[in-house]
C-alpha cells in the first residue's frame, strides 16, 4: 500500500498540507513497526520530542509525527515521508488496523459445545468447543465465545461481544454490547462478604447483579464481584487491565482506565474518565471524582475530588508527593546532622 494512500484514509485526522511526499518516492509501505525497530517498508511514530534522537537512527520508510517543527525538519533532513497530527499515537493505532485484524471465527456452533434447551441464541455467533451455556442464557447476535466459557444461568450478552477462552459470567450478570472479557476473567462472582460472629464468620449471601455497559473491556485474570444487593456497575467504554480486582458493589464510571493489579474494596465510587495507574489500591467506600489520575502503587483511603491527581501511601496531592520523594533520599545525612546537633546540645 502506497503512503500516500494510508493517509488519504485518515486524513479527518492529520493536519492540512502536512504530508511530504518526494514525487519519485511515493514509497510502498508493507508493515508498522517500533520506530526502534523499524525496517525498510514499515511506517512508525514518535510521540513527542523525547524521542527526537530515535528519527536519527530509525530505518523506517515514512513516520507520523506531532505538529512540532524540529522533529519534522529531522525527518525530512533524513528525506524519510512523514505526515503530522495533534495525535500521532491515534493515528499509528488507525493505521494498524489496515495491516492487522484480530482473530475472529466464523459463525458456528461447535457440537461439542453444551447449551441448555432455554439458552437464546443470536444470529451468526460463535460458540467454541466445550463451552457451556445454562439455562435461560442470552447471547446477542454476532457475539463470539470461545472454547471453555462457562456462563451460568440468566446471564444476558449483548451484540458482537466477545468473551475470551476460559472467562467465567456468573449468574444473572449482564454483559453489554461491544464488549471484551479476557481469557481468566471471572465476571459477577460473589463478593467477598462475611459478618463476624462470636464463634466465627457468618457468610452474607451475595444476591447482587454485575453490570458492565457497552464497549466495556475486562483483562485476563480479572475478577468484578457481585454484591450481596443492589449492583456492580462497570460504565460504558471503561477499559480494565490484566489482574484487576474490583469489589462488590462498585461503581465504576464511564470511560476509565484502570491498569494491572489496581484493586477497589467493595462500594468503592469512581466517577467519569478516572485513570488508575498500576498497583493502586482504593479503600472500601471510597468516592474517586470524575477525571482524577491516581499515580502507580498509591493507596487511597479518602475520597479524591474531581481532576486531582494523587500519589503515595497515603495518597497526596501529586506536588506534595514529588517534595516528599525530593526530601526522601536526604534523610541520612538529616539524620546525621540531627546526632550532630543532640550532641553538641549535650543530649544522648
Amino acid at each position: 500500500m502506497k503512503f500516500s494512500e494510508i493517509i488519504s484514509q485518515f486524513r479527518e485526522i492529520t493536519t492540512n498540507n502536512s504530508l511530504i511526499t518526494y514525487p519519485d518516492q511515493d514509497i510502498d509501505i508493507t508493515g508498522i513497526a517500533a520506530i526502534d525497530e523499524a525496517i525498510t517498508g514499515t511506517i512508525s511514530y514518535v510521540e513527542g520530542s523525547k524521542f527526537a534522537s530515535l528519527i536519527n537512527k530509525t530505518n523506517a520508510s515514512a513516520l507520523i509525527l506531532p505538529e512540532d517543527p524540529t522533529l519534522q525538519t529531522q525527518a525530512q533532513e533524513r528525506g524519510i515521508p512523514w505526515v503530522s497530527t495533534k495525535e500521532p499515537r491515534l493515528l499509528f493505532a488507525k493505521v494498524l488496523t489496515l495491516f492487522y485484524q484480530p482473530y475472529r471465527p466464523s459463525p458456528e456452533i461447535h457440537p461439542t459445545a453444551v447449551i441448555h434447551p432455554t439458552a437464546k441464541i443470536g444470529n451468526d455467533v460463535y460458540i467454541g468447543p466445550h463451552a457451556v451455556l445454562q439455562e435461560r442464557v442470552e447471547i446477542g447476535n454476532y457475539a463470539i465465545i470461545h472454547p471453555n466459557v462457562v456462563i451460568y444461568p440468566d446471564v444476558k450478552i449483548g451484540d458482537r461481544t466477545t468473551l475470551h477462552a476460559n472467562c467465567t459470567i456468573h449468574e444473572r450478570s449482564q454483559i453489554g454490547a461491544d464488549c471484551v472479557v479476557h481469557s481468566g476473567a471471572v465476571i459477577g462472582a460473589e463478593g467477598f462478604g462475611f459478618v463476624p460472629t462470636r464463634t466465627g464468620w457468618f457468610k452474607m449471601e451475595q444476591s447482587g447483579y454485575t453490570v458492565l455497559e457497552d464497549g466495556v473491556e475486562i483483562g485476563c485474570n480479572s475478577a468484578v464481584d457481585r454484591p450481596a444487593v443492589g449492583e456492580t456497575r462497570i460504565g460504558k467504554d471503561t477499559k480494565i487491565d490484566n489482574l484487576v480486582q474490583i469489589g462488590h458493589g462498585c461503581q465504576i464510571g464511564v470511560a476509565c482506565a484502570i491498569a494491572g493489579q489496581a484493586g477497589m474494596a467493595g462500594g468503592v465510587t469512581l466517577g467519569n474518565r478516572v485513570i488508575l495507574a498500576g498497583q493502586v489500591g482504593v479503600a472500601n467506600q471510597a468516592k474517586i471524582g470524575d477525571r482524577a489520575t491516581i499515580s502507580a502503587q498509591s493507596g487511597v483511603l479518602h475520597n479524591v475530588d474531581p481532576g486531582d491527581i494523587v500519589s503515595g501511601t497515603p495518597a497526596v496531592p501529586h506536588k506534595v508527593y514529588l517534595k516528599v520523594a525530593s526530601i526522601y533520599s536526604r534523610f541520612p545525612e538529616m539524620y546525621q546532622f540531627f546526632r550532630q546537633l543532640q550532641r553538641q546540645l549535650g543530649q544522648k
